[in-house]
């Protein structure tokens, strides 16, 4: 019988290897009980390791450090994925651009004869564009959240309300095909769906890391989106499952 603190380690093999984990077909292969395996579950996600879902877990987001931590993760991953989606900016258009560091990555990435409007509830994105020669912007107001840097609360949503734009260009630390799109607050979740709310279309921002993980709070479905900006190698075996679910990727 092999001990928790091994089977754990290879719960944690397996989810590096296949990008998920199933409870039920991993009871039967070890030979111990469902309510074992939920219990080692339970327990690499109260260390962070993982993110527990109906029926198992999945990879653990590294984008749900704080706004500090994630400006030194993946930064060429999200240039990649920056420079990908300030193309998708037509001149003209008025454009909502969420909060993080790819968001940031974005204004760097923005060709500055660009004519546009870009509408933020991030007050580091905004400052980002202020040497912008013809980039207008308009800050979202509301409660500060510290931990990504960005508005949200009731006066953040209502304020949102008055906005209509061509694009939104969503930032979030998961994209799987199973857990859909994730990030790591509540709050800032239903903020991230009342910008959606308010665009024609919604393009995701995600960079590798992202890919294949999830956090515990659903931002939106796959389908609610036109598509995912990625620079995950076409191999990568959560890439082929979207493909296959029909998500439309812009490669990076």
């Amino acid at each position: 019988m092999m001990l928790p603190a091994a089977r754990r380690d290879l719960l944690l093999d397996r989810l590096r290897r296949d990008g998920r984990l199933v409870a039920k077909d991993l009871a039967v292969e070890l030979g111990v009980t469902e309510d074992a395996v939920r219990r080692d579950l339970r327990e690499l996600a109260a260390a962070g390791l993982v993110q527990r879902v109906y029926g198992g877990a999945l990879p653990v987001s590294p984008a749900v450090a704080d706004y500090a931590a994630r400006t030194v993760v993946a930064p060429a991953s999200k240039a990649r994925v920056a420079a990908a989606a300030a193309a998708l900016v037509r001149p003209g258009s008025t454009v909502l651009l969420d909060g993080g560091t790819t968001a940031l990555a974005v204004t760097a990435a923005l060709p500055p004869d660009l004519e546009a409007t870009v509408v933020t509830h991030s007050p580091t994105v905004a400052a980002a564009l202020v040497a912008h020669p013809r980039v207008e912007v308009v800050v979202i107001g509301g409660r500060l959240f510290k931990h990504s840097a960005v508005t949200c609360g009731a006066a953040a949503v209502e304020a949102a309300a008055g906005v209509w734009a061509d694009l939104f260009l969503l930032g979030v630390t998961g994209v799987h095909d199973e857990a859909g799109l994730t990030t790591g607050d509540a709050d800032e979740a239903a903020m991230k769906r009342a910008l959606a709310a308010r665009a024609a279309e919604t393009w995701v921002l995600g960079s590798e890391e992202k890919i294949g993980a999830a956090s515990p709070f659903r931002v939106l479905p796959l389908t609610a989106v036109a598509g995912v900006v990625t620079d995950a190698a076409p191999g990568h075996p959560v890439v082929g499952r979207l493909v296959r679910a029909g998500v439309t990727l812009l490669h990076a």
